[in-house]
């Protein structure tokens, strides 16, 4: 069976691994203080245009946004989130374990708007009697969204400000940032992302290492004690420089952006043979996830060959799946695939 259902199944890209066999028997220095986690961080603020960046490396993305979240909160404090954000949906409770409430925003497309943000923070602090209630501290959010829609650099203008005027900070979720940048539709880099909020990650695990992600913060403040807080919450591994010797595989030779643009090449080639054969996308995902509307007969018959994720139902019997592409799906396995859109989807 061919498995469209999630976008880090498999290891890592082989030169990762030939470099961790490289370096399998070096002796260095612990807890992320060897050379390759310093050179991975120097790539990565050369990369992002911030040389004077914290850089911290982290074993997960879960573990990235608890670490983060719990960093930054006091104990009075929730973070503010779309209603479809990971740590909302996907994350089994993980920020509500920290002692802080998941602040969640309706959305229809994964995305949250400026004005949403101002309208919570203006209703908790004119509310007479708001300290009774979770005091917005954070604003959470993922650049692509659980959906693969981006945000435009102007939207994220306009959050930044908001945060700013309210003295929150800005944290996004960088998962899958490798299949946003390199999305045609993008207009944000990894410096406006440094420049546009407070703290981010870039995301190994889906885009091409073995595990691990790469949490950026620019902001002075939440720099200073940061690792107190990866070493409290069991993120600091003794043997750190793995990360950082898949980051600094990945960012060498701009093998990350590489490995972006494959994987959303080929999701587009998804796209457009079920778009050929008239089925509807229930999200306008510009990356590497693509959410078809299919009928039941259609649903099965793909189920029988190929891997993927149900989402949601609709009224009308038809369900919206998730097809996803990753940094190793071969051109043959999306050739086959669409050869199978058009004999099942197409018109007679």
């Amino acid at each position: 069976m061919l498995r469209f259902e999630c976008d880090y199944g498999e290891g890592a890209h082989p030169k990762i691994l030939e470099r961790l066999l490289e370096t399998n028997l070096e002796q260095t220095p612990g807890y992320g203080k060897d050379e390759h986690c310093e050179r991975a961080k120097t790539l990565i603020r050369q990369a992002c245009g911030l040389p004077q960046s914290t850089i911290e490396f982290v074993s997960g993305g879960t573990q990235a946004n608890q670490i983060v979240i719990a960093a930054i909160l006091k104990p009075y404090q929730g973070v503010v989130c779309a209603s479809t954000g990971h740590i909302n949906t996907h994350e089994t409770g993980a920020i509500e374990a920290t002692g802080h409430k998941v602040l969640a925003l309706p959305s229809k497309d994964g995305k949250i708007t400026a004005q949403q943000i101002a309208k919570l923070c203006a209703a908790h602090w004119t509310d007479p009697s708001h300290e009774h209630t979770v005091q917005p501290g954070l604003v959470y959010l993922s650049q692509p969204t659980e959906l693969g829609t981006l945000y435009t650099k102007a939207e994220l203008k306009a959050i930044h400000q908001v945060c700013w005027q309210r003295h929150i900070p800005l944290y996004i979720d960088g998962a899958r940032c490798g299949y946003g940048l390199a999305a045609p539709e993008n207009d944000v880099t990894l410096a406006d992302l440094a420049q546009l909020s407070d703290v981010f990650y870039i995301g190994g695990t889906k885009v091409g290492a073995l595990l691990g992600e790469a949490v950026v913060i620019p902001n002075l403040a939440i720099q200073r004690d940061f690792r107190y807080m990866i070493k409290r919450m069991g993120g600091m591994l003794a043997k750190g420089r793995l990360l950082g010797i898949q980051f600094e595989v990945l960012f060498e030779d701009g093998l990350y952006f590489q490995l972006g643009r494959r994987a959303v090449e080929q999701a587009r080639r998804i796209r457009d043979a079920f778009q050929a054969c008239g089925v509807e996308l229930a999200f306008d995902s510009p990356t590497n996830q693509q959410f078809p509307v299919l009928t039941r007969e259609q649903r099965e018959a793909l189920a029988r060959k190929y891997s993927f994720n149900h989402w949601a139902d609709l009224e009308d019997g038809r369900s919206v799946v998730r097809f996803c592409t990753s940094w190793a799906t071969t051109p043959q396995a999306v050739e086959e695939l669409c050869r199978d859109i058009h004999a099942i989807c197409g018109q007679a």
